[in-house]
């Protein structure tokens, strides 16, 4: 594999990703949370998009679990991610699925030169939050999509709120993430990513939250964006 020559990336961002990967496909491990929100955000993507026949390109696909199950849809899915061990985990667990997915090792900025417009469909989910230019990765984003095309993003809100919840609630004391998986500084406002989506030539569709409700454990989406929330985009015609 050719290394990717831009690097829009925090090493220990990828090093901690890295140490867990082989535990990625293991739904009571530390990605838990990801098996768990899966579903919703597929439903959400594919409601829109109608991802069978599509092409489609997951920006930080980690170990595919949304990639696979785009796939899963009938979706031609190239998932793209920096983390090497991430990547090994995703192309071996192709053997267990059977499903079809072109893995690579490269960034978003990269890809956006190699194919630009060449995707119906982009998704970055639970990345930007974990990179040092965010803006940087939705003009990536913006460039591979074709006009008409649909870029779907999540992240989380920056308030006291999501403090508390995302990084205080979540990571030590319901332990439903490893310590130390977020930076509370790193995590976006909507208003700021509608900003970046707009000057990176895209417009704002939809704006949904993402709620956990400690009591049932259950995931659910709503009217709340006040921590997780998603963002739907188009770029136009």
């Amino acid at each position: 594999m050719t290394p990717p020559t831009t690097m829009n990336a925090d090493p220990a961002e990828l090093q901690k990703f890295s140490d867990l990967a082989h535990r990625w496909w293991d739904p009571e491990s530390e990605f838990k949370p990801l098996h768990q929100i899966n579903p919703l955000r597929l439903d959400w993507i594919n409601n829109t998009a109608q991802l069978a026949g599509k092409k489609v390109v997951d920006i930080g696909c980690g170990g595919g679990i949304l990639a696979e199950s785009m796939a899963a849809c009938g979706a031609l899915v190239t998932g793209v991610d920096l983390s090497e061990k991430a990547l090994g985990v995703a192309r071996l667990h192709l053997y267990e699925s059977g499903q079809t997915v072109d893995y690579r090792l490269i960034s978003a900025e990269d890809i956006s030169r190699e194919a630009p417009g060449r995707f119906d469909v982009v998704t970055c989910m639970e990345m930007l939050e974990h990179v040092p230019d965010p803006a940087s990765t939705i003009r990536a984003c913006a460039a591979l999509v074709k006009p008409g095309g649909y870029v779907f993003f999540s992240t989380l809100n920056r308030n006291i709120k999501s403090y508390l919840m995302a990084v205080v609630g979540a990571e030590y004391i319901l332990n439903l993430l490893p310590k130390g998986t977020h930076e509370y500084a790193k995590f976006i406002k909507p208003s700021e990513l509608a900003r970046y989506v707009r000057e990176a030539g895209l417009d704002v569709e939809e704006l949904i939250g993402m709620n956990y409700n400690p009591l049932n454990k259950v995931y659910s989406l709503g009217r709340d964006t006040d921590v997780n929330y998603l963002m739907r985009t188009s770029r136009r015609a």
